[in-house]
């Protein structure tokens, strides 16, 4: 008897890894070697045509020039702004869409929102430049309603690249909202009010903790879309947007130094991935919690 149930087991887990292999792989091709790859480049210095030692120097060089760094820094607080504001905006929406409506008003609403991502973030993002820049929509009905008198640019600024980017990610941060908002249980909210709370005690004692996994899940997607972008800031910061990508991007295209472009992309790889590990902490939640 124990024989045909060892059979069965082994015949399940074969199975299992036939079906997990596509994932592995993609998991292991694409993710995990190319980051070892990446780090490996980083701890070599050319010392001759196709010659290479084992050296630190693409790091100490990134903690010795201040541009490195503070861009470093700068991008990374701009990331962590762009989640919290996304976060604020998303929040009532996701509330609004989970518990206020029903039916065809609320299959409208989420199409509105997946409509803009219909089309390339870089359509996106020009679609804001139109708005943004100085003889552009914005700037036209300042003039003719007389509160400009003249052009105003408001793009190659950090509120343009911010607008941008929670633009960019508001989806990724309303989604998981929704799906948590949905499943909390509308007496629990009716038994706060009736027991004397308000809109703020029910908001940060019933709502907030039962929303906690979508909002790290979203606030974790949002972060690491941030960080990583490279378009948005680009097109609407400037030449002068003091992105961290812009600078990987420049070692790796512009000036061909693809040592020091790896040394810079393992950082953005240990900054994001601390910066997630300590708001999970924070929070109190586990990363599989989130993910489910």
């Amino acid at each position: 008897m124990a024989a045909p149930k060892v059979a069965a087991r082994r015949l399940v887990g074969m199975s299992t890894l036939l079906l997990m292999l596509p994932l592995l792989l993609w998991l292991f091709l694409l993710i995990f070697l190319p980051h070892l790859d990446m780090f490996a480049v980083a701890l070599r210095e050319r010392v001759g045509f196709g010659e290479y030692r084992f050296s630190w120097m693409h790091f100490e060089l990134f903690f010795s020039e201040s541009l490195y760094w503070r861009t470093f820094l700068r991008t990374a607080v701009m990331s962590m702004l762009t989640t919290l504001l996304t976060l604020i905006i998303a929040l009532p929406i996701a509330w609004y869409i989970a518990k206020l409506v029903r039916g065809r008003v609320r299959s409208l609403l989420f199409m509105a929102c997946l409509i803009p991502f219909w089309v390339s973030e870089l359509v996106r993002t020009y679609g804001w430049m139109i708005l943004l820049r100085e003889s552009g929509v914005i700037s036209g009905v300042l003039q003719w309603s007389g509160l400009a008198d003249a052009p105003v640019e408001m793009l190659y600024n950090d509120v343009a690249i911010m607008v941008g980017l929670i633009y960019a990610s508001m989806l990724f941060m309303l989604v998981p909202l929704v799906t948590t908002l949905d499943s909390l249980d509308n007496s629990l909210v009716e038994a706060a009010y009736d027991l004397g709370g308000n809109h703020f005690t029910v908001t940060r004692d019933i709502i907030i903790p039962h929303a906690m996994p979508g909002i790290v899940s979203g606030s974790i997607v949002v972060f690491m879309l941030s960080l990583g972008n490279y378009l948005t800031p680009v097109l609407l910061g400037g030449k002068d947007s003091l992105w961290f990508t812009e600078q990987i991007f420049t070692q790796f295209i512009t000036r061909f130094n693809w040592e020091q472009g790896a040394a810079f992309g393992v950082l953005l790889l240990v900054l994001s991935s601390l910066i997630v590990w300590l708001g999970l902490k924070l929070s109190g939640q586990s990363f599989a919690e989130t993910m489910k």
